[in-house]
């Protein structure tokens, strides 16, 4: 499996829709802190069923 995009609306730091597109050789993710990186990462394992939503770092999802 491989990702082309993902699609971010209402998870955690992204409340409004956010496409990101995942190029086919590497990606990073980088920015300031508090961006929301993790987040990306969180809303990837959290589709693939890696972590519930009782994992995730925040209280509540929106």
């Amino acid at each position: 499996m491989r990702l082309k995009r993902i699609r971010l609306a209402g998870f955690k730091s992204f409340p409004d829709p956010v496409n990101i597109e995942v190029p086919t050789k590497s990606l990073a993710v980088v920015g300031p802190n508090g961006c929301g990186k993790s987040n990306i990462i969180d809303a990837v394992r959290w589709v693939l069923g890696e972590i519930s939503a009782r994992q995730l770092r925040s209280g509540a999802m929106a």
